[in-house]
């Protein structure tokens, strides 16, 4: 699963980079913005959950989202939930992690549902911002079909 994981991160980031693409040529649309900043911060924070650190974050809904802080962060969050990947064994993946809401709620989740659940979210916080993109305006999406992006690697 490990092995996995690590691939789909490679398609998070191909798709990240891909909408955010779009986004700029778009004239980032402050929804948009708002949005890839929630999908970039709650990478940030579930990874510090699965690592057991406290959140260097107050909540996953930063302010003032640049566009230009977003492409910085994309390959940022990639390197770091990579990184960590490589550094744990296979067998951790069913580890319980304990953490916190931001509300003061105590959960416990698995740390391969919770690396599911970032990824999903992902995939789920793209969605809208094509949505958003294509309220302001914009003709084309750009494909981030996992087949295409599959296609992309192999090509």
């Amino acid at each position: 699963m490990k092995t996995h994981f690590i691939k789909m991160f490679g398609y998070n980031l191909f798709a990240n980079q891909q909408l955010i693409q779009t986004m700029e040529a778009n004239g980032s649309p402050e929804v948009t913005l708002k949005l890839m900043g929630h999908l970039l911060a709650a990478e940030q924070v579930w990874l510090e959950r699965c690592r057991l650190i406290p959140s260097s974050l107050p909540n996953t809904w930063p302010e003032n989202v640049t566009i230009e802080q977003c492409k910085k962060q994309v390959p940022e969050r990639y390197e770091a939930w990579v990184t960590f990947l490589n550094e744990i064994d296979e067998e951790d993946l069913n580890s319980i992690i304990p953490y916190h809401s931001f509300t003061g709620d105590y959960f416990e989740n698995q740390l391969g549902d919770i690396i599911t659940q970032v990824l999903n979210h992902g995939t789920h916080t793209r969605a809208q911002i094509g949505q958003q993109l294509k309220f302001a305006g914009t003709k084309t999406l750009p494909i981030t079909d996992y087949s295409y992006y599959l296609r992309v690697l192999n090509s």
